[in-house]
């Protein structure tokens, strides 16, 4: 088994063969953060440290770059790319509609009193569908909480650069995008061009026939649910019993990316345990593994998604709705079960449940309280199950065929990717344009 790290590090190095790849130096910001202290907020103090090193390397270059392209968390580094007289581009790893609430955040600040959890109705986005309360991302939880400034900050941000390149396609996102061109409230706050480029997903890479690989090998053709919550997602340990024992009611095959359950709350405790008896890890029911051995494998920490993704016996997702996640099963034409947990998932959750109609989900938000393993049999069986007409299977395929259509030449996302390179060589060459 590979473990994350080494699959970064070998990433890394396939990365050098194309790009020259420089890491920019850890940054210590123990001193301006505490223990209750959110992710975001020490994601844009980490950038804000890290910018003069950054600024130093840029100088030092012998041949700088062309432009800049920073992802929502490095938009502050606008300036540096402009001091060197650089064209500055955001790029957006999540969906359109993600961005619109983002760019809009500033403005709802203004116009809403309170928490938006609280609110009777769904917050509105000038010409885009609106967003439940409950479906808002973590900083806009906690109005009080530092992290929450800084997204409203970094909503601001989003009209620092020339332009804004986004992870979704035309025929993905219609709505939202026609909003970006031609909604007037919303253009005047992104205030440059936005570029549906995606789906944008990692290759799939050669790698050893593992045992999970023979496995899925000898498996019926969309007959295993992948489950995995994404490289940061875990479970308290009543929910991991729960999932545990409705994978094994349902009966179905699956391959379970497993993780040590974490206890959310106040004292947020990290528990780490032995093995059971059988070799499984000791957070399990006991026996799980042997009761199990037949129809599921268990994979400790990390797998291979996207090569498992695209197995042929792979059928169904069960996922933390992290956007990467979600296009890397539409790509590959494998419906899912929405199981949201942090950051903007609540609202990639509803997009795909309720708008592109290719997931299901549980009947509560899994972060309000424990989906118990009668409700998740029933999802299983709901998505895994043969039927004549598996409507969501049908709708998962068809935009599997959309998004290759948008990335081929002449598709929607082909010509967006054109359109941008034209404008970034209008800015760095005005008179010798070479399209």
């Amino acid at each position: 088994m590979t473990t994350s790290a080494e699959f970064e590090t070998r990433s890394l190095v396939s990365f050098e063969e194309s790009f020259d790849v420089l890491l920019i130096p850890p940054v210590d910001i123990s001193h301006l953060i505490d223990a209750n202290t959110k992710v975001v907020t020490q994601l844009r103090l980490m950038v804000r440290e890290a910018l003069p090193i950054v600024r130093s390397m840029i100088s030092e270059m012998k041949d700088r770059p062309d432009m800049l392209i920073a992802d929502i968390f490095w938009m502050e580094a606008c300036p540096i790319a402009a001091e060197f007289n650089m064209p500055k581009y955001l790029y957006v790893a999540s969906n359109a509609w993600f961005a619109a609430l983002t760019i809009h955040c500033p403005v709802l600040h203004d116009q809403i009193e309170g928490e938006y959890i609280d609110q009777a109705e769904p917050l509105e986005i000038p010409g885009c569908k609106p967003v439940r309360p409950e479906d808002v991302v973590d900083p806009m939880l906690d109005r009080n909480d530092q992290q929450y400034r800084e997204y409203v900050k970094l909503g601001l941000e989003f009209a620092m650069g020339d332009g804004i390149l986004i992870n979704t396609w035309q025929d993905l996102e219609p709505v939202t995008l026609e909003a970006f061109r031609e909604n007037e409230s919303l253009r005047a706050v992104a205030n440059c061009p936005v570029y549906p480029i995606g789906p944008l997903t990692r290759p799939l890479e050669p790698g050893p026939r593992t045992e999970l690989f023979e496995w899925l090998d000898m498996q019926p053709p969309e007959s295993v649910l992948y489950v995995s919550f994404g490289s940061a997602g875990t479970l308290s340990a009543q929910q991991i019993t729960e999932l545990a024992c409705g994978l094994e009611l349902s009966e179905h095959r699956f391959v379970w990316v497993v993780r040590p359950p974490v206890e959310t709350g106040s004292d947020g405790s990290f528990f780490t345990f032995g093995n059971g008896s059988d070799g499984q890890p000791g957070y399990l029911p006991e026996g799980f593994a042997t009761r199990t051995r037949n129809t599921g494998r268990i994979v400790r920490q990390w797998g291979p998604q996207m090569e498992i993704l695209s197995h042929p016996s792979v059928g169904g997702f069960l996922t933390h709705c992290g956007w990467g996640s979600a296009l890397e099963s539409i790509t590959n034409g494998v419906p899912m079960i929405a199981w949201p947990l942090y950051s903007e998932q609540r609202q990639n959750a509803t997009m795909l449940a309720e708008e592109l109609g290719v997931a299901i989900r549980p009947k509560v938000l899994p972060t309000k309280k424990v989906v118990e393993r009668e409700e998740i049999e029933e999802m299983v069986r709901t998505l895994m199950e043969p039927k004549e007409e598996n409507v969501i299977r049908a709708k998962v395929k068809q935009l599997k065929i959309s998004g290759e259509n948008a990335m081929e030449e002449g598709g929607s996302s082909y010509n967006m990717m054109s359109g941008f390179l034209k404008d970034v060589q209008m800015k760095l060459n005005p008179t010798n344009i070479l399209f």
